[in-house]
């Protein structure tokens, strides 16, 4: 896995040197990535469509085969790394020590909850996950509050179910949690000041806080968040909403103390 730089200028997403300190008062140089050589990420568009004229848009899961992008949509990768390639990881975890072992023989989309899974994760796309972006992005203020309210209310109806199950199904955890879990890492770092989604924290849900608690703490999770990636992206690259490009120091919060989830099971 290769995680572009945080920074997406006007060249899109770039591949840096992850070890270089970051100072504002310089660009750091485009480094390349391990795989094809490549400095930006629009390179591995145009190898697969030397005519493609669209969005370069993250994630991307790259044949190194075929040397061409197989998709980049998060849904779809998702439901691949769950079906087609689980046999992968079990095959993976069977030569790990028991130590590094994790479980992988799970299923984030049960067949015997799939429509109301869609319902759900139909509702979090448009009211939570891109509910974040209408407010932030939003030009005019009725816009802005219209999809902030509604924001607000769908985190509302989130805190009132979690109040009686551990996760969204109740003890265990699909797709939809990590749908969620991607919005509410973000919240309180940069949605509710960068994009003034600020009628309340996550902090001040007592149920989504503790839930949040307990999905970042399960194995190998806090190893894919990086509170500094996720605040330079924002405060750095939309200038239109921060012109200075200051990014702020906080705030500052422990997502490893105990959360007594396990209670609700």
């Amino acid at each position: 896995m290769t995680v572009v730089d945080p920074i997406r200028d006007e060249k899109g997403w770039a591949f840096r040197d992850p070890d270089k300190k970051w100072d504002d008062t310089e660009v750091i140089p485009p480094s390349t990535d391990p795989v094809n050589g490549f400095h930006y990420l629009s390179e591995a568009y145009a190898a697969t469509d030397p005519n493609f004229d669209g969005r370069v848009t993250v994630p991307v899961l790259w044949d190194k085969e075929t040397k061409r992008i197989v998709n980049n949509c998060e849904d779809d990768i998702c439901r691949m790394f769950n079906d087609a390639f689980n046999a992968v990881a079990l095959n993976k975890e069977l030569v790990l020590s028991e130590a590094q072992r994790t479980r992988t023989d799970v299923d984030f989309f049960p067949k015997e909850i799939a429509q109301e899974q869609e319902k759900l994760s139909d509702f979090l796309y448009e009211n939570v996950n891109n509910g974040v972006y209408k407010a932030g992005f939003a030009t005019r203020q009725r816009p802005y509050e219209i999809s902030c309210r509604k924001l607000f209310e769908a985190l509302d109806q989130l805190e009132a179910r979690l109040s009686k199950r551990r996760y969204l199904f109740d003890n265990r955890i699909v797709e939809s949690d990590w749908r969620l879990f991607c919005t509410l890492i973000r919240f309180d770092v940069v949605y509710h000041g960068h994009f003034k989604c600020n009628l309340r924290r996550i902090i001040d849900y007592p149920n989504l806080q503790g839930y949040l608690m307990d999905v970042y703490q399960q194995p190998g999770i806090a190893d894919t968040v990086n509170f500094d990636h996720i605040k330079r992206h924002y405060y750095m690259t939309h200038t239109e909403i921060n012109p200075t490009r200051i990014v702020p120091i906080g705030p500052a919060f422990d997502l490893t103390k105990p959360h007594g989830r396990e209670k609700i099971s």
